[in-house]
Parts: structure tokens; C-alpha cells; sequence
């Protein structure tokens, strides 16, 4: 993937470094969490439906994440950072696209901030920690990643490339584009009055379309300032279906169970990245309206 010299976004804020976390384990509300207690509150979630987010802290000893007020402290990436330089980098990307497709349709894209952590940290919906993974706070409109999450795609999901790791940022950032655009909230409202099944459907249609979001902003970017280099689409697709959830259960356990699916198989994740990056077009990610994922 070509990016350097390319645009760096400053909506970046880097707490790394803040939450004195030690190793060995992942920091939870003081404690830490071994890779065996992750392992458990991932089973947990994919079978029982739970967010990660809440498990681990079930587990923990405390209670369900309540929003958080207090902010952390932040500071700006140093320049010298070269990781920091390229998320910095794929973020103004998809605010460039992204503002371009708003504003051709009327309307104001508002930027998200990305916040890189480590350990734990503070947002307006619970304390995030970095064995949940990048994850999207609509609450404060910010991505939050552990640049860690990168190197355990190379060793748990042999997952690599620099495309790869800007899919991960595109699909995030593609939950802030539905959060502005009112899908986020209209499937949460339906979720509280649906089953378990049916609301694990409408979770996976919510990120298939974030999948296909990515892909809209690949190709946009693509046409825009030719970042794919030979192989870059085919590791973006190896991370889509290294994540499906029939993957990661048949990982965990050896067994999937489609009904507790809530991010979409290894086939759709890529089926629906592929239909975004190659129509680049919004409308082409209706997963709501189609009959077949």
C-alpha cells in the first residue's frame, strides 16, 4: 500500500503510556486478565451473544461498563513514530473519501477522532481494553485501537500488510459513517425488541455493511491517489475471512454455531468488502435490503 507523503490526520490522540499497564496480561479495572480469561469472555460472546467488552469485566470482578466522563490524557503522535505516522495516514484517507461522497450527497461528514491506547482507557461507553480489539465508541465518536491488535493478526490470524492493517481502521471508521447516518441507532432500537436470534442477524448485517463501507473507501482512495499495490487487495480479504465469525469459533472451540454469529462468516466478510471496493458506491451496501449475504 502506498502512503507515505500522503496527508496525516490530526484528529489523533495517543494515550499510550498513560494507564501504567505491566505485562503478562491484559489491565482490566486494576486487575489483570490473562490470555485464558480473553479466550473465555470471546467463547462467551460469540455463544451467549454477550459484548466482549462486558464479559471481560463480568469476569474481572466488576460490573457491567458504565459510560465514562473523565478523559485521558492524550498528546499528539510523535513524528518519529512510524505505525503512529501510518494510522495517522489512513485516517485523513477515509476523511477525504468520506467528506467527498457526504458532500456530493449534501451533507457534512464530522471526523471522527482515533485514540491509540494501551492496556486500558477510558470512553463514553466503558472502559476499553486492548483484548476487545479496535473498537468504535459511538458515544464520543472516537476509533480506538491497541497498535498491538497488529501484531496478534500476525500470529494468531497470519495476517499481514499494510492494506490489511487500514482495512481494520476503514471498517471502524465505516461504524462512525453509520452512526451519522442513523443505521446504528434505528438497529440498536430494533435489537431491544427482537430475540436473541434476530438480534444477532441485524448485528451482522450492521457489520457486513461496515465491511463494505471499507471496501467503498479503498476504492475511492484508490481512484484518488492510487495507494493499492499488487497483493494489497488479497490481504485485506485474508484478514475479512481470517475474522469471520465461523473462523474464530471453529478456533475457540471447534464448533460454529451460525445462529450466535454477529460480525457474518468468512465468506461474507469477504463477499461484502469485495462488492465495496469494487462498485464504490453506498448504495451498494445495503445488507439491510438483501434477501442473500
Amino acid at each position: 500500500m502506498k502512503w507515505e507523503g500522503n496527508r496525516e490526520s490530526d484528529n489523533v490522540e495517543d494515550r499510550r503510556g498513560e494507564d501504567g499497564g505491566g505485562g503478562g496480561g491484559f489491565g482490566f479495572g486494576g486487575r489483570s486478565i490473562g490470555l485464558g480469561t480473553v479466550a473465555v469472555a470471546l467463547v462467551a460472546s460469540y455463544f451467549l451473544g454477550i459484548n466482549p467488552l462486558t464479559m471481560l469485566n463480568l469476569l474481572s470482578g466488576g460490573g457491567s461498563p458504565a459510560p465514562v466522563q473523565q478523559q485521558a490524557p492524550s498528546h499528539k503522535p510523535s513524528p518519529n513514530d512510524q505505525m503512529a505516522r501510518f494510522v495517522s495516514t489512513v485516517l485523513a484517507d477515509t476523511e477525504d473519501t468520506w467528506g467527498q461522497i457526504f458532500a456530493s450527497n449534501g451533507k457534512q461528514y464530522v471526523r471522527p477522532k482515533l485514540v491509540l491506547f494501551s492496556g486500558s482507557t477510558p470512553t463514553a461507553c466503558g472502559t476499553g481494553q486492548t483484548a476487545t480489539g479496535p473498537f468504535y465508541c459511538p458515544g464520543d465518536q472516537k476509533v480506538y485501537i491497541d497498535l498491538s491488535f497488529y501484531e496478534l493478526m500476525k500470529q494468531r490470524f497470519k495476517v499481514s500488510g499494510n492494506f490489511a492493517q487500514a482495512y481494520v481502521i476503514a471498517h471502524e471508521v465505516g461504524h462512525h459513517v453509520q452512526h451519522l447516518m442513523g443505521i446504528s441507532d434505528k438497529v440498536d432500537a430494533a435489537r431491544r425488541n427482537a430475540t436473541e436470534k434476530q438480534a444477532n442477524a441485524m448485528s451482522v448485517r450492521l457489520e457486513l455493511q461496515a465491511d463494505c463501507f471499507a471496501g467503498v473507501w479503498a476504492y475511492h482512495a484508490n481512484q484518488a491517489r492510487h495507494i493499492l499495490e499488487e497483493g494489497d487487495i488479497e490481504d485485506a480479504l485474508n484478514a475479512a475471512s481470517a475474522i469471520g465469525d465461523d473462523a474464530l469459533q471453529r478456533q475457540a472451540r471447534g464448533v460454529v454455531v451460525p445462529d450466535s454469529f454477529t460480525h457474518g462468516s468468512s465468506a461474507q466478510r469477504v463477499t461484502w468488502f469485495k462488492r465495496g471496493i469494487s462498485e464504490g458506491k453506498v448504495s451498494a451496501c445495503n445488507t439491510f435490503a438483501a434477501k442473500e449475504l
